[in-house]
């Protein structure tokens, strides 16, 4: 068994992370390392706490190290907070390896997946829906957080090659029973079709890995050319439909893609197809008006000719203040005046003895209406905000006047109710809008 590492430079690192389990793959992926590298290993284990065998496993890596004069780093999980398993075990296990390249800020960490892990992989994304680097499935060598390697240089090997070379070289290793538990997705693909395509081919590892690093060429030539037109559409969040209805539909795919993967820091298996085609429903809707919610607290927002991203909750948190002289809520501003000569929706007139004492100003509350001016009848909030185009990301948080009675007396700059006196009628106060300029920061 040949590994080329020659590409990386490796002679020049002080130290190189490996994760190892105990099991066959990371096992040969640690003796092989430590026989063909003059750089120091750091041996990176992770207890998942959920077998009796742990300890043992554990145990038995640690004394492997001490032989082999390499460093041992461990870390037990010691409980999990939901039900998916896999996904959080993940989670953990790749945390810990970034606090061990940091530790020994080192750029390289080799992980044992091989052939046959591919074609698991490859057939799993396309079942479940990618994009195409989704449909490679695993690359020899992938960034992670940025700034770091991950080296995966046993692709073009299976496990049956990998066990042989445990067993010319007098390895120990370990068997997880649980690989064989048919709960788990990956191990469906293992035992009943992984069989099947080696009956055809039992070099289709080598196929599945050429068909990868085809898709992988491919996708990086789009990507660069998405790159290139993005910008003519994006910027600072905010997706102008008009321009990107001006590129053809297969470069309106990939730039969602793109965008996306962008906004989630280009963390795997995040952004799925569903979500793609669910943004572009949003954007060639009709509705002027819509709201998607993403993974991880992203909310896509569709105002007009406009989508906005941004990885906040849309609704602001409940608020009802007093009204004070001068008031300020977001980018709005409603204070106490003597006199005006203006009777439109910015300024409200009303008579302390027609309404209850004191005032308040608070956000939009469901099932919300207004006793509209000279309209002898009720209109939903809702409905106002969206005649008065309203982006929905601001409704939540859009102030109402409303009297200690709760009754919505002024939706400021927008609609009056009843309650509003003309220059003429009787009032005792008057209360003035002003939308707050922009700050400028210099």
């Amino acid at each position: 068994m040949k590994i080329n590492l020659e590409d990386l430079n490796l002679e020049q690192e002080k130290y190189i992370i490996v994760g190892v389990s105990a099991g066959p793959d990371s096992m040969a992926l640690l003796h092989y390392l430590i026989n063909n590298l003059n750089t120091n290993i750091v041996c990176a284990h992770i207890n998942h706490n959920v077998r009796k065998e742990s300890e043992i496993e554990e145990e038995y890596l640690k004394e492997y190290c001490k032989e082999n004069k390499i460093i041992f780093e461990r870390m037990k999980i010691e409980k999990y907070s939901n039900n998916n398993f896999e996904a959080e075990a993940r989670s953990k296990r790749y945390e810990f390896y970034a606090s061990l390249l940091k530790k020994y800020n080192c750029k390289y960490l080799f992980l044992a997946h091989h052939g046959d892990d591919l074609i698991e992989t490859v057939l799993m994304k396309i079942a479940r829906g990618s994009n195409l680097e989704g449909y490679a499935g695993i690359k020899k060598i992938s960034k992670f957080r940025n700034k770091y390697f991950i080296v995966r240089p046993f692709l073009e090997y299976t496990k049956k090659d990998l066990i042989e070379y445990l067993h010319k070289n007098n390895i120990k290793y370990y068997i997880d029973k649980s690989n064989n538990d048919t709960t788990y997705t990956r191990n469906r693909y293992r035992k009943n079709i992984l069989p099947l395509l080696k009956n055809e081919d039992i070099n289709i590892h080598k196929k599945f890995l050429k068909y990868s690093e085809t898709l992988l060429e491919y996708d990086n030539y789009i990507k660069n050319t998405t790159k290139s037109i993005v910008n003519n559409f994006f910027k600072n969040n905010i997706l102008d439909i008009q321009e990107f209805n001006k590129i053809d539909d297969f470069m309106k795919k990939n730039s969602i893609y793109y965008i996306l993967n962008n906004l989630y820091n280009n963390i795997p298996n995040i952004v799925t197809e569903k979500h793609v085609q669910n943004l572009q429903n949003i954007i060639n809707s009709n509705v002027n008006n819509g709201c998607l919610n993403m993974p991880k607290g992203l909310v896509i927002v569709k105002e007009y000719n406009k989508i906005i991203f941004n990885f906040k909750n849309l609704s602001s948190d409940d608020y009802k203040i007093e009204l004070k002289s001068e008031n300020i809520i977001n980018e709005h501003i409603i204070e106490y005046i003597d006199s005006c000569e203006n009777d439109g929706n910015d300024v409200c007139r009303l008579n302390s003895k027609e309404i209850a004492l004191p005032l308040y100003l608070r956000n939009k509350k469901s099932g919300d209406f207004l006793e509209v001016l000279g309209l002898n009848g009720k209109k939903k909030v809702k409905d106002i905000f969206i005649e008065k185009k309203i982006p929905i990301r601001k409704r939540e948080s859009y102030p109402l006047l409303v009297d200690n009675n709760d009754n919505i007396l002024w939706i400021p700059n927008l609609k009056k109710s009843k309650f509003n006196k003309k220059k003429e009628e009787k009032y005792d106060i008057i209360l003035k809008y002003y939308e707050r300029e922009e700050e400028i920061n210099e």
